[in-house]
């Protein structure tokens, strides 16, 4: 995904922080056992969410340790993992792997084909084990393609291809929460898609990339995107509290309801700032 969602961890309580560092650590260690070293460099904190997420409603029973790795070798860290810290490690991988190959689509980068490349082997793998959510990712990302290339300036077109995506990977089997997760991970999927648009406006301006919003640049268009993002979140919000969510409620509420806003903010100002006329554009 695009690295949005991140709690704030400076409104997270001790043993809450505790139990978002131990689940990160614990998709890093199912990302090498799974797939290997090179692996652990698609560790995002957005897949630490959907683990987090998936554990607190299905409650399953939990591996942990503590140990060096080799990016903190001096300091042992502690870890936790279930089996939805391994499915998150497989779609992470998933998206890594179609990121890759939009990128080089995208600006020919070469380094994203070398990590295509890298990767290829585990994405054939994570596909064979999970085809729904991967034909839905190749066909959300083929989906994207036709619009960049038409230059269609619909952010409900663009938005919507993400969504379909989304949906399908926060659905790890059919069971009576399927629905509701499929909702909660389309809501999810159009915000992020808007606000990395929001985010990426100026660059993608600068470099003619697709934007479904560059017919806004140069305006004053803080207002404008707090109001359409805050509408979406709460999209979000709702779907999120039909989950009979306990364990790691907290942590989750963090994320969805603060942690998201938090580069907006860097970007465009707080709405505090706005109303007191010292925010960014």
């Amino acid at each position: 995904m695009f690295g949005y969602l991140k709690a704030r961890t400076e409104l997270l309580d001790e043993e809450q922080l505790r139990r978002y560092q131990a689940a990160y650590c614990g998709l890093c260690r199912s990302l090498k056992e799974r797939h290997g070293q090179f692996s652990r460099l698609t560790l995002t904190y957005d897949m630490t969410f959907l683990a987090l997420l998936l554990d607190s409603l299905y409650e399953p029973e939990r591996q942990s340790g503590e140990e060096p790795c080799l990016v903190h070798p001096f300091s042992p860290r502690a870890w936790q993992r279930s089996e939805y810290s391994d499915y998150a490690a497989d779609m992470t991988v998933a998206l890594a792997y179609l990121k890759c190959l939009d990128d080089w689509d995208d600006d020919s980068n070469p380094a994203a084909l070398a990590e295509a490349a890298a990767l290829k082997k585990a994405y054939r793998r994570v596909q064979a084990l999970y085809p729904r959510q991967c034909r839905a990712m190749e066909e959300g990302v083929k989906a994207l393609r036709k619009l960049e290339l038409k230059r269609d300036e619909s952010p409900d077109a663009a938005a919507e291809c993400f969504a379909a995506l989304m949906g399908e990977v926060f659905i790890l089997r059919q069971d009576r929460w399927s629905g509701t997760l499929y909702r909660f991970g389309a809501a999810l999927g159009r915000m992020i898609y808007i606000l990395d648009a929001c985010m990426d406006l100026d660059s993608d301006t600068l470099y003619n990339r697709y934007n479904p919003f560059r017919r806004y640049y140069g305006l004053d268009n803080t207002r404008r995107f707090r109001d359409i993002l805050r509408m979406l979140l709460s999209d979000c919000a709702r779907e999120l509290d039909r989950l009979p969510l306990v364990q790691d409620a907290g942590i989750l509420q963090n994320i969805i309801c603060v942690g998201l806003w938090t580069e907006f903010e860097k970007k465009y100002g707080s709405e505090d700032e706005a109303a007191h006329g010292t925010g960014s554009v």
